[in-house]
């Protein structure tokens, strides 16, 4: 059976959480339906024009893209305009298109991960930290022949997991006891006895973000119609969220290095530069996209050189006062995210079921450099 567009999405979301998205951001659902079946899935990093006719005539049914199709509100739809031509050509042809945007930017192994391994950067952390995630510690009865599936589904959900390991949990065997009442369908026991299970409690934490989605997967996995649970609010910190990374190179380079080092990771064929080219740099601060916001926040831990795109004149000119060394490779490098969001998905599902995905072979880079 075919999987729909609600199962990826829900796949996904679990890596990434809208929850993680900025308040002004517009993130998820941009156009079509995702109750519907899915062969064939396209990530993109924008949904231009040429994307959609791409993905048509690939019988593409739902797009993944990083930038919204509809960032800022429509109050029409010309059907003359580029936009309105898009949208017309998507619905035309049933594609659902689906945006994350600065949650993949800020989740674990999204675009500020993706940019910082490429460089090498070691010891790294936020670079602008948003908030911290709340911890939640999830205590579960599960009858002994289930511990496994719902240990399996709320794993997959994001429970459990602590530093670089995932699935962490512990259970302690027990007896559970209950009385099912009138109007009720035990999976186990009688109406009107009390009944007694073997039963494991099963412990784990889950991030607040994905709260929702692992007692989802509860309510899926669990045999019970009323699964027993306890949730408890933890002092232990949570992972650090935010936007952007920073970290230490390998070994110090120049700034002149460094700029063929980011060239050849990133596959550009040229860069903008601020400071000078010989002096030596470690600390590097990396943001994908149009970062020119938080030059003050690199220099203030300590960057000696901040990596990112979209670099104004002005902007540009206060760092450099400043002492803080800039290179922007462009706005296009946040590129690499299809090749992670493909490598994500296709290990999501059976091969029985699951959808083809692909990534876009259209640029949507708008500049040449010469």
């Amino acid at each position: 059976m075919q999987v729909s567009g609600r199962q990826i999405i829900d796949a996904f979301e679990a890596w990434v959480p809208p929850g993680l998205a900025y308040k002004w951001d517009n993130v998820g659902l941009q156009v079509g339906t995702l109750d519907k079946p899915v062969k064939k899935v396209m990530i993109t990093l924008d949904v231009l024009e040429s994307v959609a006719e791409e993905a048509a005539e690939a019988d593409v049914d739902l797009i993944i893209a990083h930038h919204p199709l509809l960032f800022k509100s429509l109050k029409q739809i010309d059907t003359t305009t580029p936009k309105g031509r898009t949208i017309t050509k998507l619905i035309e042809n049933g594609i659902t298109v689906y945006a994350a945007h600065t949650n993949l930017d800020i989740t674990r192994g999204g675009v500020s991960d993706i940019l910082t391994e490429r460089l090498g950067l070691r010891r790294t952390s936020v670079l602008v930290p948003s908030e911290q995630d709340k911890l939640i510690k999830l205590a579960i009865y599960v009858p002994v022949d289930y511990t496994e599936k719902v240990r399996e589904a709320i794993g997959n959900q994001g429970a459990g997991h602590i530093g670089d390991y995932s699935h962490c949990s512990f259970r302690v065997k027990g007896e559970g006891t209950f009385k099912p009442l009138d109007g009720t369908q035990p999976f186990i026991g009688t109406k009107g006895e009390l009944a007694r299970v073997e039963e494991d409690r099963l412990e784990t934490v889950i991030p607040e973000s994905k709260l929702s989605r692992v007692l989802d997967a509860i309510k899926t996995a669990h045999p019970y119609e009323e699964p027993a649970y306890d949730l408890y609010p933890m002092k232990n910190k949570g992972e650090e969220i935010g936007v952007g990374r920073i970290g230490d190179l390998q070994k110090s380079m120049t700034l002149r290095e460094l700029g063929e080092l980011v060239k050849e990771s990133y596959q550009v064929p040229s860069l903008r530069i601020v400071g000078n080219l010989d002096e030596e740099v470690k600390r590097v601060a990396v943001l994908g996209g149009s970062g020119e916001d938080y030059i003050k926040h690199a220099f203030q831990q300590g960057a000696d050189v901040y990596i990112t795109g979209d670099l104004s004149f002005h902007e540009a000119q206060d760092a450099w006062q400043m002492g803080l060394k800039l290179i922007d490779p462009g706005h296009h490098v946040e590129k690499f995210m299809k090749q992670a969001v493909q490598s994500f998905l296709q290990q999501k599902f059976d091969k029985s079921n699951a959808p083809e995905v692909i990534v876009s072979r259209v640029n949507t880079e708008p500049f040449h450099f010469m």
